[in-house]
């Protein structure tokens, strides 16, 4: 037993390693990464997308890469706002990695890019204790997931640096108690932001842009770093969904090196890659790079 604790933390502790070196490349280029983690359903492509939509509309450089363990389905949604959009399909895996996100933006993260916005799998499992050397880690929850989520995920919600809660046009619908789930994440994470948002309403779209811009311009957020590390520390004891380490080569990146020499998350972005004008036409968005077998 003891020799699988310590396998699920070396694992971790080349992942913290690889996303120190990932975090520093892209800061030192002007990138901020936006993690964003929820159960499926939760509606954060939909509000993901408005954000897009808002960002282009301000002339904001971003670009989204989504994970889904099958279909292109969230990418294709995304690249409706016109933005660079790429999907990584994990093929089982329910999580991403930092060295896996650095593989896939090789090549492809433009590179005046300000703001990239990783939609992780839907879980809040496996992916709450891989840092992926973002500037700022979001928990989204809809008000159909029920009040208690937070204490049934602490790991999840007690990393994030901002809470939202989705779908608010129907939590009169399904009796959402908004002070009880504020009470509860606070018992995880005291301090923590959180906010109300709907996809469909438009409240509170706009908020996740500006908190990113704001990371991304330096601003700090509530929750010091070691009290982060401290944070995955107590979550990786009693997190029993570990994956065997070499699962995690199964993302689909055509057109990339398939090597099997080591990756540390190092992203080397083209000199000249191509965007999108901030005033194009978003009718006629791109189509996103899908990661297929």
């Amino acid at each position: 037993m003891c020799r699988v604790v310590d396998l699920r933390q070396a694992v971790l502790a080349k992942n913290d390693m690889a996303a120190h070196t990932l975090r520093a490349e892209l800061t030192a280029r002007g990138t901020a990464v936006v993690n964003l983690l929820s159960s499926p359903g939760s509606g954060k492509t939909a509000l993901l997308e408005r954000e897009l939509l808002r960002a282009r509309e301000r002339g904001v450089p971003v670009a989204a890469l989504t994970a889904d363990l099958a279909t292109e389905n969230d990418a294709l949604r995304l690249a409706r706002s016109g933005v660079p959009v790429k999907q990584v399909l994990t093929d089982g895996l329910c999580h991403l990695e930092a060295s896996m996100l650095g593989r896939h933006l090789n090549g492809w993260l433009p590179a005046d890019t300000r703001l990239l916005f990783v939609e992780n799998v839907g879980n809040l499992v496996c992916p709450a204790s891989y840092d992926l050397g973002e500037s700022l880690r979001v928990v989204l929850a809809s008000v159909t997931e029920g009040e208690d989520k937070p204490l049934k995920y602490p790991t999840a919600f007690g990393l994030a640096q901002l809470v939202l809660v989705t779908k608010t046009d129907i939590a009169e619908a399904v009796e959402f108690d908004e002070a009880t789930f504020r009470a509860n994440v606070q018992r995880v994470n005291p301090g923590v932001e959180v906010a109300l948002t709907s996809a469909r309403t438009g409240e509170g779209v706009g908020l996740l842009l500006e908190r990113a811009l704001a990371v991304a311009s330096g601003a700090s957020t509530h929750l010091p770093v070691m009290a982060r590390e401290q944070a995955h520390t107590d979550g990786r004891a009693h997190d029993h969904h570990r994956h065997h380490p070499h699962s995690h080569d199964h993302a689909h990146d055509h057109g990339h090196d398939h090597g099997d020499k080591e990756d540390h998350g190092h992203v080397h972005l083209p000199a000249h890659a191509p965007t999108e004008p901030a005033g194009s036409d978003p009718s006629h968005s791109p189509r996103p790079v899908a990661q297929t077998r």
